[in-house]
């Protein structure tokens, strides 16, 4: 048993320990009161520290992210992509795929897209081959040998051979397919020795022959049992065309009960045979439309990548970033052609006096857009450009003189006359804008000198039967020239005969000198070219036939980069499709290397 002392003891070490626990627990509270009691007022404060290090951390892991991401992008570029439909709207009327019938805007354009021609022109204005590998004159330039490529199919999957061009050739020939460029075939020999060469004997030498093969070449195996009378309305030409051109046929469309909202729409796809390789975009659609606010208010609605006809579009489209417009040179001339057979115009002074009191610069300013002048009857482009032999330039005074001296006296009003007669004389142009422009800052220039122009502005198909009968004392009117210096349809005497096949020499020049030396620039090649056309040069100068006025522009509105398309000079329209294969309107990103 535990004794009264033992007890006594343990009492007194409970009570020690029941004291230093108290003790422990006392200090333990001061400590907790002012190690976390006291303190927790202070942890919104640490709160607020410790999210903003938290969100500090995740925008810095977010921003390293992103950049990750898009870093690669900054060392890329966009770059053009092949695909997608490039949508043209022309104002015309489609009527033929065929090339031998195409002669509208519209014809011509699905013609070159379709089909292709033994020769076609860079985006210089330069000659080069197209189904030609190589063309071969002989010395007298009186017989060209071509030999063709051997890797050319036509869509249907026939091979190109000389057969085809033997027969398009002699199909234009043939009066019964009345084709509008047999004129320019009359007496030239067209022969295929083999499958791969033609060889063309022309009348007489030409130097500027190559420029004529330049027309698509059609199938012989599918119009070979057409009869060429019949072959004009031949379902070939708008149901199902066959050619060998970058793109081939795929459908015609035709919306629209009137003339006014008519459209024609036609399909092309890209040809995969194509022997430079496929096109890069895969279709083209040419939307034919008759009406000039038509195609406007289409290009506008962004139905269209590109317009061919317009005269202008309006200021809100030209601030669109989008849109491009181009004001190509053409080959060509716009000039007024002075009939110098019949009336006062047979009068060289007068002729002379009419050229030196015209001011081009305000001519053209009248168009309201940049054009090329022009004062010879060559481009400064041509072999034999001579610029010591260009037309005068503005001289109210020498132009008062000439007339003067010609007998023809200023009245009390300031125009002039002479035995009772006024100098006066009839002026036909085409009724569009700008023609109406030239025209009548023309008329009020010759006015300035007495001389009386009576203007005659005409839609085309009102103007054509004056053209043709040359019925007219002045003629306003542009002409295609082509990158070949050959004028001689324009200015030979033989031209102006009513039994020549086209008649071009609208003025009816006549000059022994100048038809010598067309007929021998045009079969001479090189320097002696240039020497020989030399006193051409000069007659036309001294004599003015004509007054050169500009060379015409083709006008060309985009909605985005045609990529590929190229705006140098072209000798035609059609010759904006001269690299159609390579242009591009898609884009990507991709690596600069």
């Amino acid at each position: 048993m535990i004794g009264k002392t033992t007890r006594l003891r343990w009492r007194r070490s409970f009570k020690r320990q029941k004291q230093q626990v108290e003790i422990l627990s006392q200090k333990a509270d001061t400590k907790l009161d002012r190690l976390f009691f006291k303190r927790l007022s202070g942890l919104i404060d640490v709160r607020r520290f410790v999210i903003a290090w938290v969100l500090l951390i995740v925008f810095s892991l977010t921003g390293v992210w992103f950049q990750f991401r898009t870093l690669p992008d900054y060392y890329k570029s966009t770059v053009p992509s092949a695909g997608g439909i490039y949508t043209e709207g022309i104002l015309g009327t489609f009527t033929t795929a065929n090339p031998i019938y195409a002669t509208g805007p519209v014809d011509s354009s699905v013609a070159r897209l379709a089909f292709s021609g033994l020769m076609e022109y860079d985006n210089k204005g330069n000659l080069l081959g197209e189904l030609a590998e190589q063309v071969a004159p002989n010395d007298k330039n009186d017989t060209y040998t071509v030999k063709l490529r051997d890797n050319i199919y036509w869509h249907d999957g026939q091979k190109v051979t000389a057969k085809d061009v033997v027969f398009t050739y002699q199909l234009i020939q043939n009066p019964d397919a009345k084709s509008p460029l047999r004129s320019n075939w009359q007496g030239v020999k067209i022969t295929s020795p083999d499958t791969r060469t033609v060889v063309f004997t022309l009348p007489h030498p030409l130097v500027s022959f190559p420029h004529s093969l330049t027309t698509g070449i059609v199938p012989e195996h599918l119009l070979k049992n057409i009869s060429p009378a019949q072959l004009r309305t031949a379902p070939f030409n708008t149901v199902n065309p066959i050619g060998s051109g970058p793109f081939k046929w795929e459908s015609l469309v035709v919306q629209g009960q009137n003339p006014e909202n008519r459209e024609e729409l036609v399909g092309l796809v890209a040809n995969e045979g194509y022997f430079r390789g496929r096109p890069k975009l895969d279709r083209i659609i040419l939307r034919a439309v008759h009406d000039e606010n038509t195609l406007l208010k289409l290009f506008n609605d962004n139905q269209l990548t590109a317009a061919n006809g317009l005269d202008n579009v309006t200021s809100s489209i030209q601030k669109s970033p989008l849109v491009r417009e181009y004001n190509i040179n053409i080959n060509g001339q716009t000039l007024v052609f002075f009939k110098t057979t019949q009336g006062d115009l047979v009068d060289v002074k007068v002729r002379q006096a009419l050229v030196r009191a015209v001011n081009k610069g305000d001519v053209v300013a009248s168009l309201g857009y940049p054009v090329a002048l022009s004062n010879s009857p060559f481009l400064p482009v041509h072999v034999g450009y001579n610029k010591d032999l260009k037309q005068p330039g503005f001289d109210v005074n020498e132009a008062n003189r000439l007339l003067d001296e010609a007998g023809w006296k200023r009245d009390d009003k300031g125009m002039r006359s002479k035995d009772g007669r006024p100098l006066k004389f009839k002026f036909y142009a085409q009724k569009t804008n700008d023609f109406s422009n030239v025209a009548k800052n023309l008329q009020k220039q010759w006015k300035a000198i007495g001389v009386d122009a009576e203007v005659n502005l005409l839609a085309p198909d009102e103007l054509q039967p004056y053209i043709s009968d040359h019925n007219y004392d002045a003629l306003l009117y542009g002409i295609e020239l082509g990158s070949d210096p050959d004028v001689y349809a324009y200015w030979h005497s033989s031209q102006a005969d009513p039994r020549s096949p086209n008649r071009l020499n609208f003025s009816e020049y006549k000059n022994g000198e100048a038809d010598l030396a067309l007929a021998s620039g045009r079969s001479r090649g090189g320097e002696l070219r240039v020497i020989k056309y030399q006193p051409f040069l000069k007659a036309w100068r001294d004599e003015a036939p004509a007054l050169a006025l500009y060379q015409p522009r083709f006008y060309f509105v985009t909605r985005g980069k045609i990529f590929g398309f190229s705006d140098i000079s072209i000798n035609s329209p059609t010759d904006r499709y001269n690299n159609v294969e390579n242009w591009q309107i898609n884009t990507k990103k991709a690596t600069i290397k």
